[in-house]
């Protein structure tokens, strides 16, 4: 086999992984759990408090 074919070979088989990344990515079993992965960042924060959210003019004195 000469360097050609070699690199076709290698060609070849780099679409083959990326079609079935792209395959595995995209498919309809995988969506929960990455819908879930997708809120991770979010997981630490805290929601802010009824009493925080309004602005300060109508926040009562503590």
């Amino acid at each position: 086999m000469d360097q050609g074919t070699l690199q076709g070979i290698g060609t070849v088989l780099t679409m083959i992984a990326f079609l079935g990344v792209c395959w595995w990515a995209y498919s309809a079993r995988n969506k929960k759990d990455f819908e879930e992965a997708s809120k991770l960042p979010f997981a630490d924060e805290q929601l802010p408090s009824q009493e925080d959210a309004q602005p300060p003019s109508q926040q009562k004195d503590k």
